[in-house]
């Protein structure tokens, strides 16, 4: 089973890596590679159009090296585990390009995380090193670093990082610390960058298999979405790409730190999505690709500003990360003149399937595409049998270079996501039909999945039971037609009396708890309902909500 390490030595073993490379899936180029033949090549480019500042290829690739330099002046060791809590724009792609070009390896915490998350994360990986802005969200960052530290964490070093039209500005422990020139910070930084086998990502999920993990990436299972989405969407250098993704997640990450690199073209960011807004990115910055969750999208298709936008330069929407309903991708294209595209797969199994331009409409809407060639794609049935050949249903499972090397020192989760043949289990049940294309069907781990982020209902459950009024609790989706999903707890109160929202909300918050796992209903019950086997009966229980409504 792949096992991923740090430092030096490689995160999948020799003959994986050999194999990768003469297949051409892999090579030895990184971001840094691009990002400079870039700056040689289009200096005064834009790279990224942001809030925070927008920088063109020479400023991305010197900002960058001068903070590499400054980490290993501040003493980050190569190797190290870099944690960075960053909302969006030009600064988060900075901060991810020195820590590879100093050695070290990405703690890539989602912008929404709670203080509880926070220190879980950086406990989870020894993470000494913390860097977020001055102000996080609207809070003093230095508060943020106490409530971390007073859950028990270690935040020996906390870098306060910030861009503006100034430049860039940096503090270590509330003390100013100088970026170095770029002759010094290019002899700092000589012979430390990370290679595109070592593993230089860690980021967040609750996966397939409950509570919060580290999923491990290298360079080059990011970059194998690069020649992926060129082919499927017929990407170019003079494509615009508006990313509205949290940074960290693989999403988010390959739509825009990897694939506009590579390709040398520029990115439109925001802080945080706002539908509105981000119509406004597409006029103003002439975007040709736009970077989506469901979600995301289905809020632009209800926002009234759509009418009202000029988005002829549209012409290609990659979404993905959650159930993408026919009607809704037909309407976008309908509205904004832009073909629906999407991966299929997660933060794990990285790309598995793709629709393509060049598939009929019908498949392209109706299914998550043909499996792609050099990642192998299995079905299993409930007792571990290969229903590949008959076509399904089975849980689906894939193989190949885009694949994570595994949970960050978690064997247990690791366990769970690999057979013992090596095939990484989505815990998405699917179908393969006599075309070829794959269809998602359900999903078979106790997930919640709204706005494209996998919940643990797990992780809920375990969180709302620890409220002294809760006697019983069960966490599930309800539908919604904007999320897919809304978190909701089903609740016994150990009084019998009311529970609501805000009462729960109010304690969570004081726990530290991520608003993702935040109830956003809440229903009470006398009884929970138990299967025969005395389990609880969630089936039983979705379909009583489902009559309640």
């Amino acid at each position: 089973m792949p096992g991923g390490t740090i430092g030096s030595r490689p995160a999948f073993d020799a003959a994986t890596v050999q194999r990768h490379h003469r297949s051409g899936a892999w090579d030895a180029t990184t971001v840094a590679d691009h990002v400079r033949r870039n700056a040689v090549r289009n200096p005064r480019g834009w790279a990224f159009r942001a809030p925070d500042r927008s920088l063109t290829w020479r400023e991305y690739d010197e900002f960058s090296t001068r903070l590499a330099g400054a980490f290993v002046e501040l003493g980050l060791p190569r190797g190290a585990v870099l944690g960075v809590l960053l909302t969006g724009g030009s600064l988060v792609h900075v901060v991810y390009l020195a820590a590879q070009k100093a050695g070290a390896v990405t703690l890539g915490m989602g912008p929404r995380a709670g203080d509880q998350e926070v220190a879980r994360l950086l406990d989870r990986t020894s993470c000494g090193w913390l860097l977020t802005r001055p102000e996080h969200r609207g809070r003093d960052a230095g508060a943020l670093r106490d409530s971390v530290r007073e859950r028990g964490s270690r935040v020996d070093r906390h870098v306060l990082a910030d861009l503006d039209e100034h430049g860039l500005h940096l503090r270590l422990n509330g003390v100013p610390a100088p970026l170095p020139g770029l002759e010094r910070a290019e002899s700092l930084i000589a012979g430390r960058a990370l290679g595109a086998d070592e593993l230089f990502f860690l980021n967040s999920t609750s996966g397939t298999t409950g509570l919060s993990k580290c999923v491990t990436a290298t360079m080059n299972t990011r970059k194998y979405f690069g020649a992926l989405a060129t082919e499927a969407a017929e990407l170019a250098p003079d494509d615009v790409f508006l990313s509205v993704l949290p940074a960290p997640y693989g999403f988010g990450l390959w739509s825009a730190h990897f694939v506009p690199a590579m390709l040398g073209a520029t990115t439109v960011l925001c802080a945080d999505f706002d539908a509105p807004e981000a119509i406004g990115l597409i006029e103003r910055e002439r975007v040709t690709v736009l970077a989506a969750v469901t979600s995301q999208f289905i809020m632009m298709l209800n926002s009234p500003a759509l009418a009202a936008a000029d988005l002829t330069s549209l012409r290609v929407l990659f979404t993905g990360g959650e159930p993408v309903r026919a009607e809704h991708a037909a309407e976008f294209e309908h509205r904004a003149g832009a073909t629906v595209l999407q991966f299929y797969g997660s933060n794990e199994a990285g790309p598995l399937s793709v629709t393509r331009l060049a598939d009929p409409p019908g498949k392209r809407l109706d299914t998550v595409g043909r499996p792609i060639a050099g990642q192998h794609i299995r079905l299993f049935d409930a007792d571990g049998n290969d229903v590949t050949a008959n076509g399904g249903p089975g849980q689906c499972a894939g193989r190949g270079p885009g694949i994570t090397p595994g949970y960050y020192r978690d064997d247990a989760a690791n366990a769970e996501l690999f057979r013992a043949d090596g095939w990484l289990l989505t815990g998405d049940l699917a179908t393969i039909d006599e075309s070829g294309y794959l269809t998602v069907a359900g999903r078979t781990a106790d997930l919640i999945i709204r706005g494209g982020q996998n919940i643990s209902a797990i992780e809920v459950e375990a969180e709302v039971a620890g409220h002294p009024r809760v006697a019983q609790v069960a966490a599930l989706g309800v539908p919604d037609p904007v999320l897919g999903e809304r978190v909701c707890a089903v609740v016994v109160t150990r009084d019998g009396a009311d529970l609501d929202v805000a009462e729960l909300r109010a304690y969570l918050t004081d726990r530290g708890v991520s608003k993702h796992c935040w109830p956003e209903r809440v229903v009470l019950r006398q009884e929970l309902p138990l299967g025969t086997g005395g389990k609880l009966d969630k089936q039983r229980l979705r379909a009583e909500l489902s009559q309640d409504r």
